[in-house]
């Protein structure tokens, strides 16, 4: 079975991996750090809701098809929103070095900054920093201030010599790397973390590409990041045509942490300790460091077949959280099980954990569900459907389900539970009320005891609702809309991190990470796609795409009613697929990509009425009040 662990679950070692074992992964109270930059006053923001038990929302949606993403009806709101979300943003950099904090506390308080950073949270600051400049709420000469400073400090990071990678944790005060835990004192191994170093690479090349006075200063950060010293060529489960990513590495034994030691990948530098696990899921934030590898020719193109769709088939993986549909395709040679979970009628890939940001942070800033109209394409959409279904299931009222700040203290790993792999959650509520589905064919396997759970006290984090923008943005705006003014889960930088919708917890403070997110969905609303076009050049879709057109996920939409209406419902299917390629090979002008997918889009065509699943001729309706 792999092992996945938390975003925070290496800094220390062996504690904080026994920690990731029982589910959480705890942050200290915030170590007090150098004040922040000042900012504008907030925007003004509607009225809280009363304090205690939350009012509960009603929520409407349509399994059968795909909603608009068309976020441009609802910019009052959503530019209200970004301008105090950057305030929280800007509260927690250090003007004089550039680097955000992990966290501030809701009042945002500078001596609540905490003491830590890592490349997750300066990668995201640098394109937030981007987004808020193309949005108007800080100027030209402000933004490019604030970038070169960053990228100065970067400059002077300590980083591993061979691979030219980020340790995971510095001083937001002074870009020291840190060896202690500020808040506690316990000790820190330092980290090369895959996945975080593919954001803070994502960011430098979107900062070459936007900021023209530093194009040369970003692009050599980049270029000395070597994405092959974690791609593990040999495939280390049988059912894996191809290889894939480990976690990450020490360059010490990490304590009594699980490492093995190795010569690099790569073919350079000294020994290190890989991590015992494998990133190995294909809809996982970790895919940003392979569409990366593979652009930079460190990986190869094979890389995006060495992860599970799911779990196989079969009672010797019954322990997964469902019993898979699919099949094998073949693609360029590797056969690759394309698995499917279900849920109300609809098919989809599941991630690891049923999180919002599992499945679509990379989308933010590559176009996957254009580049792939047969797999993302299908995929991200229903994957918002379910987790909107859920929150009508489970009597919520609200939806929007990722890992967060816990409302009881801490950091909890929330999501849909029956929409991941893991079989013990991550939960969506804070009983940790666990859905045990019947696994087919496996009568020993001791399951199906719990298929229908009573959901206890809720949790929502707003920005899996930004991150749902681009596919349902009446559903994400009602939302928020509802947590702000019903559930008052907002302050003076912007939406809390998370609410318990039944007790009317809040966790009262805003994470760096989270913020980022907000900020790029909004500016990919708002500003004409801003962060996939500063990400996505060229080399980018050449290199990409092309893979991403030829996949087809066993991903579906629930089938309609077998009417005349239904029909012609799904004659419509191929046309909104053909629509997608045309308009992207037109907008790219490559003729490598554009190709590729307009013959995933003939494909669908072909098939007709069995790709109802991209039907665009109904929208789902939402109330939400």
């Amino acid at each position: 079975m792999p092992l996945h662990l938390s975003r925070r679950a290496l800094r220390a070692g062996g504690t904080a991996l026994a920690a990731a074992f029982v589910g959480a992964v705890a942050l200290a109270a915030p170590a007090a750090a150098a004040p922040a930059g000042s900012a504008a006053a907030p925007a003004a923001a509607a009225p809280p809701g009363p304090a205690g038990a939350a009012a509960v929302s009603a929520i409407s949606v349509d399994t059968h098809g795909p909603a608009s993403g068309d976020a441009a009806p609802y910019a009052a709101d959503l530019r209200r929103w970004a301008a105090d979300i950057w305030r929280s943003l800007d509260a927690m950099t250090d003007p004089a070095v550039g680097l955000p904090a992990d966290n501030i506390d809701g009042a945002l308080d500078p001596a609540s900054v905490s003491g830590h950073t890592s490349p997750t949270n300066i990668g995201g600051y640098l394109w937030s920093t981007l987004a808020a400049r193309g949005l108007g709420i800080i100027s030209v000469d402000d933004a490019r201030t604030r970038l070169t400073t960053t990228v100065g400090t970067l400059e002077h990071l300590e980083r591993n010599a061979a691979s030219g990678m980020f340790y995971n944790w510095y001083s937001p005060a002074d870009g020291r790397m840190l060896t202690t835990w500020p808040e506690d004192g316990s000790v820190v191994h330092p980290f090369l973390s895959t996945v975080d170093n593919g954001w803070l690479a994502a960011a430098l090349r979107m900062v070459a590409n936007g900021e023209p006075t530093l194009t040369d200063r970003a692009r050599a950060l980049y270029d000395s990041m070597d994405f092959g010293v974690f791609f593990d060529p040999t495939p280390y489960n049988p059912a894996l045509p191809a290889g894939t990513n480990k976690g990450g590495f020490w360059e010490a034994q990490p304590g009594d942490t699980c490492a093995t030691e190795r010569a690099p990948f790569s073919g350079s530098g000294p020994n290190v300790f890989y991590t015992c696990h494998w990133y190995d899921t294909t809809v996982s934030e970790s895919r940003i460091a392979t569409y990366l590898g593979i652009v930079n020719g460190q990986i190869p193109p094979s890389g995006l077949y060495g992860t599970f769709r799911t779990m196989p088939a079969g009672c010797d993986y019954s322990w997964q959280e469902q019993s898979p549909v699919g099949e094998n395709r073949v693609y360029d040679g590797l056969t690759v099980y394309e698995g499917a979970y279900t849920s109300d009628g609809m098919q989809f890939v599941p991630s690891w954990g049923g999180s919002m940001f599992e499945a679509l942070m990379p989308d933010l800033l590559v176009p996957e569900e254009t580049w792939g109209p047969t797999s993302w394409g299908v995929n991200h959409p229903v994957t918002v459907a379910v987790q909107e279904k859920h929150g009508q299931d489970a009597g919520y009222g609200y939806w929007g389900f990722s890992p967060a700040s816990n409302p009881d203290g801490g950091y909890r790993e929330y999501g849909v539970d029956a929409a991941g792999m893991r079989a013990d959650g991550y939960f969506s509520d804070q009983e940790n009320t666990d859905v045990d589905l019947p696994f087919a064919g496996c009568p020993t396997a001791a399951r199906g005891t719990n298929p229908a759970p009573t959901y206890g006290d809720g949790v929502v984090t707003p920005h899996a609702s930004f991150l749902a923008l681009g596919y349902d943005a009446r559903g994400a705006v009602e939302n928020l809309r509802g947590i702000e003014q019903n559930l008052g889960a907002y302050g003076p930088g912007g939406f809390y991190d998370a609410v318990a919708v039944h007790s009317g917890r809040i966790a009262e403070r805003y994470l760096s990470l989270d913020q980022s997110m907000i900020m790029a969905a909004v500016a990919n609303g708002l500003d004409d796609g801003a962060m996939r076009t500063l990400f996505a050049d060229d080399a980018v879709r050449d290199a990409l795409q092309p893979l991403m057109a030829a996949q087809t996920f066993s991903a579906s939409w629930a089938p309609r009613a077998e009417t005349g209406e239904g029909a012609g419902a799904a004659g419509g299917d191929g046309a909104a697929v053909a629509g997608i390629a045309t308009g992207e090979l037109a907008a790219t002008g490559s003729a490598t990509g554009g190709a590729a997918v307009a013959a995933s889009a003939l494909a669908v065509l072909v098939a007709g009425a069995g790709m109802m699943g991209m039907a665009i001729v109904r929208r789902r309706r939402r109330r939400v009040g």
